[in-house]
């Protein structure tokens, strides 16, 4: 079966572009999944939905990559889930990001996204440390807070990290630390951002 996504950043902005695009395919209105939010700032439920609903064989099909991914770390993780549960991926306006055939540019090109994925998740490690060790320069305790162990001070650091870097949902960057959302806002807070703080906003 296949299935469209299609997304626009505000309420106010219409999608009638993308369906127009994902209808002219084939695609049935009823098989489509839509989204208004921004790319980088809230939870997007539909594709939630339809990335859970999804089976081996099916295929997703969106007007533009940049209305599926935040980035390329996100593209290059979406692509990895659905690749590992059989499910192809295409893209109208990117005709060569296609997986429903075989083809050397369209892996050539996602394995390229690949890396320059984890080109940008070094860099974010890098800078991290980089961030801490001028910390330590300054004089800055870097010690557990009261309350954290020693052991997750690392993870308190990198929450505060990530919110400043803003690429990442609350739901990614407790994903990828492996904690729960009151415990990245307990986090935040030990690292002194109370103030700036709009609890499970994001």
């Amino acid at each position: 079966m296949v299935f469209g996504y299609a997304r626009v950043s505000t309420a106010v902005q219409s999608l009638d572009l993308q369906l127009d695009a994902l209808l002219k395919e084939g695609i049935t209105r009823k098989n489509i999944y839509t989204d208004k939010v921004s790319s980088t700032k809230e939870e997007r439920n539909s594709l939630n939905k339809l990335l859970n609903y999804v089976r081996e064989g099916d295929t997703i099909v969106v007007w533009k990559l940049d209305r599926l991914a935040r980035s390329l770390i996100h593209f290059t993780k979406l692509m990895q889930e659905l690749d590992e549960k059989g499910v192809k991926f295409r893209s109208i306006t990117e005709s060569f990001i296609d997986t429903t055939k075989k083809s050397s540019q369209s892996e050539f090109i996602i394995n390229i996204f690949a890396a320059l994925a984890q080109l940008e998740r070094d860099i974010i490690i890098e800078r991290t440390k980089a961030g801490l060790e001028s910390a330590r320069r300054r004089g800055k305790v870097l010690g557990a807070p009261k309350g954290i162990s020693k052991k997750n001070q690392q993870k308190a650091v990198l929450c505060e990290e990530y919110f400043k870097e803003g690429k990442l949902t609350v739901s990614e960057i407790c994903e990828r630390l492996a904690i729960s959302r009151a415990t990245y806002y307990k986090y935040l807070r030990f690292r002194g951002l109370n103030n700036s703080l709009r609890p499970y906003s994001k």
